[in-house]
């Protein structure tokens, strides 16, 4: 059980695209048990492995206890709906600050689980946003850049004058 660091917005490697996973093994295991704590630590209902400085693509979810913690190795989106809705988003490695997003309201995606083995899943409501939002997270794509210019300075004003406040 491990809580790691958390990398910070501004940090270059939050817009840095992911490298695939091609070992599963116990260290991989390891790595996700470490997501998991340092996630629930945020607190937080999604994480990637480039939150923690770790440029590779690996997603741990849980969105609710009762839905259970997922984690998913190498995930692409297949199919978006043409449904969209909006949730409000943030970032552990952005605490304090919020916005309203516009999603896919459902997609399915491919993934491995720990053994390799590939997988499909389709995905709804707040579960789909968080895929979409890890997902592009892993290709270098931080939420911030979803937003307006303009909400995109206010929110990096807010953030930094949070920052400031003892």
């Amino acid at each position: 059980m491990t809580v790691r660091s958390i990398v910070r917005f501004p940090d270059h490697r939050l817009r840095a695209v992911a490298e695939p996973i091609s070992v599963f093994d116990e260290e991989l295991r390891r790595l996700v048990t470490d997501l998991a704590d340092t996630m629930h630590a945020a607190p937080g209902i999604g994480i990637t492995a480039p939150h923690i400085g770790i440029l590779k693509r690996l997603v741990v979810i849980e969105v609710s206890p009762a839905a259970g913690l997922r984690t998913y190795v190498n995930p692409s989106i297949l199919w978006t709906s043409g449904e969209m809705i909006r949730h409000t988003e943030g970032s552990i490695s952005m605490p304090g600050v919020t916005e309203d997003i516009e999603r896919h309201a459902r997609i399915r995606l491919s993934y491995q689980d720990l053994e390799g083995i590939e997988r499909i899943e389709e995905a709804d409501g707040l579960l789909s946003v968080c895929h979409q939002h890890e997902i592009d997270q892993l290709d270098g794509i931080f939420w911030l850049q979803k937003l307006s210019r303009l909400k995109r300075g206010r929110l990096i004003k807010r953030y930094e004058k949070l920052l400031r406040v003892p």
